[in-house]
Order: C-alpha cells, then sequence, then structure tokens
C-alpha cells in the first residue's frame, strides 16, 4: 500500500491590513499546482483578518484557485471605506460621541463600543460568503476542518470555533478551548473585532472579540483537528530589524500599534518556539505521552515577509482618508515609528497590492521547498530554526554592543 501524504494544516493569524500578504503567498501556491487543484490544505484555521482568507479558502476547497482568485480579488481593491467608516461625518461623530461621554461621565450619551463602525466590513463578507458552502465542501472530502478563533471577554479564554468532519472531538485546555459550531458570518465578525477599534460581538451568552487577544498556543486548533504538518503564513518577521531612532517619549500611536503588534506577533512566535523545542525532544527521544496526551513530531513549513511591513506602510499613507489621516496624526501615528499601527489599518488597494506581490515573491523565492512540504517530503529549510538562529544572534550582538 502506497504511504498516505501527510495531512497539512494552514495556519493564518492575524493581521489586519497585513494579511494582504498571506494572499500573495496563497497565489503563489495556487501558481505552483495544477490549474484545476483542489484545497491541500485538509485543515484550515485562521484568527481576525486570517480567519477571513482562511474562510475564502474553505469556501471553495473544491477549486482552490477560484478560492484564491476571489480573495485576491477583494484585497487587490480594498478601500477602508469597505472595512470602517473613515468618512469626515462618521469620524465627527464618534468624536463627539467620545467626548460628550467623557464630560458627562456616561449620563448623556452611553461609553462608545468602539473607535470606528465596522459594519461595512459585516456587508462585503456577507455578500462574499456563502457559509453553507464550508459543510458542503467538507461532505464532498475537499476540507476536514475550518476553524477561527475568538476570545471570550466574560470567561477569559480563546475559543477556536469549528466545522469539521465526524471525529473530531471538543477539546479544553487552560483558557483555551476548542468549540464545535455551525460558523457563520457572526463568528467571522467576532474574530476580526480588534479591541478598542471594533465593537465586540455576542455569540451565544457571552461578548467574544479579536482571536489573537488570547491565543497563546495559536497551532493548537489545526493540531486537535488533524493535522500533521503545519504551514504558517505570518505577517511580520521577526528576524528584520527596524532602523535604530533617537530615544523619546512614544506617541500614544506608536504605543497602540506597539499593543498590536504584540496582539499579532507574539503567540504565533511563542507557539513556533514551543513546537521546534519539542520536536527536538521527540527526534531526541521518540513519541512520547504526556498525561495521556501522545507527543508526535508536527513538521513546519513558515512564510513570513522579507521586508518590514511598517516601513512600507509609511509609503502608503496619502491614500488613506482624509479624516483617517488627521485621527493618525493626532495619535502621533504619522511620526518616526508609527508605522506599525498605519500597517493595521491601511486597507488600501496601493498598499495591500505591494503587500500581494511581496508574499508572491518571497513564496516563490521557495518554489522548491513549498512543493515538497505539499507533497509529503522533507524540506530542506523550514524557516523556523532559521527564524531564531537570526533572532540569537541579533540579541547576542546587541549585548556586545
Amino acid at each position: 500500500m502506497a504511504p498516505t501524504t501527510p495531512k497539512i494544516g494552514l495556519v493564518l493569524p492575524g493581521g489586519g491590513a497585513r494579511a494582504a500578504y498571506q494572499v500573495g503567498a496563497l497565489r503563489a501556491i495556487a501558481d505552483l499546482l495544477p490549474a484545476r487543484a483542489v484545497n491541500p490544505f485538509p485543515i484550515v484555521t485562521g484568527t481576525s483578518a486570517g480567519a477571513v482568507n482562511a474562510t475564502a479558502i474553505a469556501v471553495h476547497a473544491d477549486r482552490f484557485r477560484v478560492a484564491v482568485g476571489n480573495l485576491e480579488r477583494v484585497w487587490r481593491n480594498f478601500q477602508v471605506e469597505q472595512v470602517f467608516r473613515a468618512n469626515t461625518a462618521s469620524m465627527l461623530r464618534s468624536g463627539l460621541h467620545w467626548l460628550l461621554a467623557m464630560l458627562s461621565g456616561g449620563w448623556l450619551l452611553p461609553p462608545p463600543r468602539s473607535l470606528f463602525d465596522n459594519s461595512p466590513l459585516r456587508e462585503l463578507l456577507k455578500a462574499q460568503f456563502d457559509f453553507s458552502s464550508v459543510k458542503r465542501s467538507i461532505e464532498a472530502g475537499h476540507l476536514d476542518a475550518l476553524a477561527m478563533s475568538a476570545a471570550g471577554y466574560v470567561s477569559a479564554r480563546s475559543v477556536s470555533f469549528y466545522t469539521a468532519k465526524p471525529g473530531c472531538e471538543p477539546w479544553s485546555r487552560m483558557r483555551r478551548a476548542g468549540e464545535p459550531a455551525e460558523l457563520s458570518l457572526d463568528h467571522l465578525m467576532a474574530s476580526v473585532a480588534v479591541p478598542f477599534l471594533f465593537p465586540p460581538v455576542l455569540l451565544g451568552e457571552e461578548f467574544y472579540g479579536d482571536g489573537a487577544m488570547r491565543e497563546a498556543n495559536p497551532f493548537s486548533a489545526a493540531i486537535h483537528l488533524g493535522a500533521q504538518r503545519l504551514l504558517v503564513i505570518g505577517t511580520r518577521n521577526e528576524a528584520i530589524t527596524a532602523g535604530a531612532t533617537p530615544a523619546q517619549c512614544p506617541t500614544f500611536g506608536q504605543i497602540f500599534g506597539y499593543m498590536l503588534d504584540a496582539l499579532f506577533s507574539d503567540g504565533l512566535y511563542s507557539d513556533l518556539e514551543r513546537l521546534t523545542q519539542l520536536n527536538q525532544l521527540v527526534d531526541a527521544i521518540g513519541p512520547i505521552s504526556d498525561a495521556g496526551m501522545p507527543l508526535r513530531r508536527i513538521d513546519m513549513l513558515v512564510l513570513l515577509p522579507s521586508r518590514d511591513l511598517s516601513e512600507v506602510a509609511r509609503h502608503h499613507v496619502a491614500s488613506l482618508p482624509r479624516a483617517l489621516r488627521v485621527l493618525l496624526r493626532t495619535m502621533g501615528a504619522m511620526n518616526t515609528g508609527g508605522g506599525q499601527l498605519m500597517s493595521y489599518l491601511l486597507f488600501q488597494d496601493s498598499f495591500t497590492r505591494e503587500l500581494i506581490a511581496l508574499g508572491y515573491q518571497d513564496t516563490m523565492k521557495r518554489s522548491d521547498d513549498v512543493l515538497a512540504f505539499i507533497g509529503g517530503s522533507a524540506v530542506v529549510s523550514t524557516g523556523a530554526t532559521g527564524i531564531f538562529r537570526r533572532v540569537s544572534s541579533r540579541k547576542e550582538k546587541r549585548a556586545e554592543a
């Protein structure tokens, strides 16, 4: 009997507008595969903007190139107004609401639910996704599972809501769980509900927000759902050092950008390091069992931007609506070091197209590794150990300085 190809889980972490990079990487993979290839990733998981991309793949799992083409068409033509209301009237109304609520102590108006109104995004996703197609893809055998993460504001835990073929059991760990669900637009809107920026979403009896808030183990859902290998497409390369800037007190915009960067990146790198160490342990002593749970090797292929996306964003500021530019300038996000916040909010076609092109180029440069990984073979470089090696080298140089 011929050996079966290990099941690959596609992991798409969050990153706001930076998630356009994932679209470019997926476009490259689609071009490397046969024209009518089905989805090569039986398990697809995503968080925040990554959940949007994951859903797009799952909805058209029978035609991977069609799925990526539809996704690319949206991202290539993005405008901020398709994600949240950024016209002058909406921004003034939001600002006055905040001001009156603060001056009256909440008596005249209740505290706003969020800084932005993201109802345009809900309408866009409603028009793009037929969630019943996910179930049909699973029944047809083109997909094993789709999962998206959200964080409960009361339970203070990360929940991976999933739809899967029979046999995928729910799980519960410290502050994280996997729950089967009839995935809907509400689940997706909860996953993208970045704290402060977008309003939380009621699911059942609890309000949920962006899944990255409590997602310490972003690879967990894919592994629980049966993935034996993981293809991870991140939106930030920790090994890229930002240019040195004079020491100065950070602005609110810089601090907020730093917070979003930690929100979307820290869990990914922490889990990447943990899984790399577990693989090294399994390689040394063989498969082991931890509290009755088998620990096996999980091969990974990690694709990350070759450029600092914060710096890329700074070249596209002029494309933002005037009212949003004024807000960012007021927050201090237009100063040196404010590119992080801009890169997460820059849902403009000029920026997203450059990120799609970058994701495509970076992935094509590793085409041999990508095809070998999808085919079940070993790859020369997974990208994981190289990341930690460069980060460690950078830390050593700083210590010597």
